[in-house]
């Protein structure tokens, strides 16, 4: 039996987009990126589809300064971290809702690497 939660994520994709960076008044910075992962399956007629999943991500500090020297749009990728979910107004003065995974490590992987 599991004493504490563990909040963990583990994807492998590829970054659909250039790493944004924002730099904060105190100097910290964030990373915003999307990543795209992919599930094989075969539809009710037997043929094979490919359906895709986009995931938004975040990186803080040395992360996200790292992460946006390494990547760029298209390469694959392994992420770890933790799920956040936030509240923010939009420019229109609508409240949404977003789920984005908060990125504690990651590796650069080749296109051959599972």
């Amino acid at each position: 039996m599991f004493s504490t939660v563990d909040n963990r994520v583990q994807l492998i994709g590829f970054l659909g987009q250039e790493i944004e960076i924002k730099e904060y008044a105190e100097g910290k910075k964030m990373a915003r990126m999307s990543m795209a992962t992919h599930e094989y399956r075969k539809d009710d007629d037997g043929k094979k589809e490919t359906v895709t999943t986009w995931h938004n991500l975040t990186a803080w500090g040395k992360t996200a300064e790292v992460m946006a020297k390494i990547f760029s749009k298209g390469q694959r990728l392994y992420v770890e971290g933790k799920l956040a979910y936030r509240e923010y107004t939009g420019k229109d003065d609508v409240k949404r809702n977003t789920t984005e995974i908060v990125v504690s490590d990651f590796k650069k992987l080749e296109a051959a690497d599972k």
